[in-house]
C-alpha cells in the first residue's frame, strides 16, 4: 500500500516514534479526513520546549488536511499522572486549574488554529465529562474494563509502585482510556498522539476502545526532547523554555534554538521548523563557522512559527546587536526598574529576576559571570547606582536591560 503523505512527511522528520498498527493507521489516512487528539494536563499556564514536538505533529496534521483536538486535563489535572515520575504531582486548587487551561489555550494557538471549518481545531476539557461520574458510577461502567495485572505492567506503574503510588495516580491511566472513548463517540476521533512516556496509558485508550465499541483507534507517540545533558526539558527539571512570551521572552526563545548543540542542529530544523526537507539537508551540510548559518536559520523559523515574524525579527536584530557588533540594542530583552538610590548588587539582581535567590546571585558574581555596562562585577558587596538605563550581562548569553521607571 501507498504510504500517505503526511507518514511520509512525518518519518522524514523524525516525529515517529512508535505507532500501535502502522499499517490500519495509514489506511485511515488515506481514506480520508481523520480527528485527532494530543492532550495535557494543566499543571503549568504555559507549554514549553518539551512540548513542541507534539504541538508540531498536530500542526503537520492539521496542515494536511486533518482535524486535531487539543484536550486540557481539567480532571485528570487534579489526579497527576505518574509517568516518568519518582514522586506525585503536587495537587492544584480549582483557580490555578483554570488559571493553567487559559494560559495552555494561548499556547496551543500559536501552532494550531481554532475555528468553525472542517479541520479547524477544538479545545476540550476532560472535566467536562469526567465530573458527570461519581465514584460507584464510574466503576459500574468501566470497572470490569481494566485488569489489575494489566495496569500493573505498565512502566509508569511500575517505576511509581517503587515510591508510594497511591490509589489516586493508579487510577490516572483509567481516566485517559476513557477520554479517548469519549473523544472517540462524540467526535470519531480514531488517533491520539503522545510522547513517548505516556505510551502505555494510551494503549489503554485503544483496548478500551476495542472492548465498549469494536472499533479500531490508533496512537502515534513522539520521541522525548531532550537538553545537552540528555535530561527530558520539563519545568519540574528547572530547564524549560516557555512558549508564552510573558515567561520566556522571544529573544529567549530565539537564543535557545539559536544554542542549538552541533549535532542537533538537522534533528532540531526537521522538528520545530516547516523548512523544506531538501534545503534542511543543504543546512546540515554546513561545517565549521557556517554552520551558525544553519543555527541562526533554525532560531528564525521556530521564532517565527511561535511568536510570529514581528517578533523574529526583533529577537535576530537583538542577537546581532549583542554579538553581532550591530548597534541597535532596542530588541534587547528588559525590564523597567525603580531605582533612586544606590543599591547592593545582590538585591538589584534579584529584583530584575535574573536570580530567584540572593545565593544564588551571589555565587555568581563570585564565579565572574556578571557584568554590569561591560564591566565584570568581582565583589558581590558593591553597589549598583542609578541610571536611565543599564545593561547586565549574565554568564555568556543572557543579557538584561535595565530601565529606571
Amino acid at each position: 500500500m501507498k504510504q500517505n503523505e503526511l507518514l511520509h512527511e512525518l518519518e522524514a522528520r523524525g516525529f515517529i516514534n512508535q505507532t500501535s498498527n502502522l499499517e490500519g493507521l495509514n489506511e485511515a489516512l488515506n481514506a480520508g479526513r481523520v480527528t485527532a487528539y494530543w492532550g495535557t494536563d494543566p499543571t503549568g499556564d504555559s507549554l514549553h520546549v518539551g512540548h513542541l514536538a507534539s504541538l508540531m505533529l498536530m500542526r503537520w496534521f492539521q496542515k494536511f488536511g486533518h482535524r486535531p483536538i487539543a484536550l486540557v486535563g481539567g480532571a485528570t489535572g487534579r489526579i497527576g499522572d505518574p509517568s516518568g515520575r519518582d514522586k506525585g504531582r503536587p495537587m492544584l486548587t480549582d483557580e490555578q486549574i483554570e488559571k493553567n487551561c487559559a494560559g495552555l489555550r494561548k499556547s496551543i494557538s500559536k501552532f494550531i488554529k481554532f475555528g468553525d471549518g472542517e479541520n479547524d481545531a477544538i479545545m476540550v476539557d476532560n472535566n467536562d465529562w469526567m465530573k458527570d461520574y461519581s465514584h460507584m458510577g464510574f466503576l459500574a461502567e468501566f470497572g470490569t474494563d481494566f485488569t489489575v495485572p494489566r495496569m500493573l505492567s505498565m512502566e509508569s506503574v511500575r517505576r511509581r509502585l517503587e515510591n508510594g503510588m497511591t490509589f489516586l495516580e493508579f487510577n490516572y491511566m483509567t481516566f485517559q482510556a476513557v477520554d479517548f472513548l469519549t473523544l472517540y463517540k462524540k467526535y470519531n476521533c480514531s488517533l491520539q498522539f503522545c510522547g513517548a512516556d505516556q505510551w502505555g496509558n494510551c494503549i489503554m485508550g485503544i483496548e478500551l476502545i476495542r472492548k465498549k465499541l469494536g472499533k479500531e483507534a490508533f496512537v502515534l507517540s513522539t520521541a522525548l526532547i531532550t537538553d545537552s545533558r540528555g535530561e527530558k526539558i520539563g519545568k519540574s527539571a528547572g530547564n524549560a523554555v516557555w512558549v508564552n512570551e510573558d515567561k520566556t521572552t522571544p529573544y529567549e526563545y530565539y537564543q535557545y534554538f539559536r544554542n542549538t548543540p552541533d549535532d542537533l542542529v538537522e534533528k532540531f530544523l526537521k522538528i520545530f521548523t516547516e523548512i523544506p526537507l531538501d534545503e534542511i539537508a543543504r543546512l546540515s551540510r554546513l561545517e565549521g563557522a557556517e554552520l551558525n548559518t544553519a543555527k541562526k536559520i533554525l532560531a528564525f523559523a521556530a521564532t517565527e512559527i511561535a511568536h510570529g515574524s514581528d517578533a523574529a525579527m526583533a529577537a535576530e536584530s537583538a542577537a546581532e546587536a549583542l554579538f553581532g557588533g550591530g548597534a541597535n540594542t532596542d530588541n534587547i530583552p528588559s525590564v523597567e526598574v525603580e531605582i533612586s538610590e544606590p543599591m547592593g548588587i545582590i538585591d538589584f539582581l534579584v529584583a530584575v529576576n535574573l536570580f530567584s535567590s540572593k545565593s544564588e546571585a551571589r555565587r555568581m558574581i563570585e564565579q565572574g559571570g556578571i557584568q554590569i555596562d561591560g564591566n565584570k562585577i568581582t565583589d558581590w558587596k558593591s553597589e549598583i547606582k542609578p541610571a536611565e538605563q543599564i545593561m547586565v550581562q549574565k554568564g555568556k548569553k543572557t543579557f538584561l536591560r535595565v530601565i529606571r521607571k
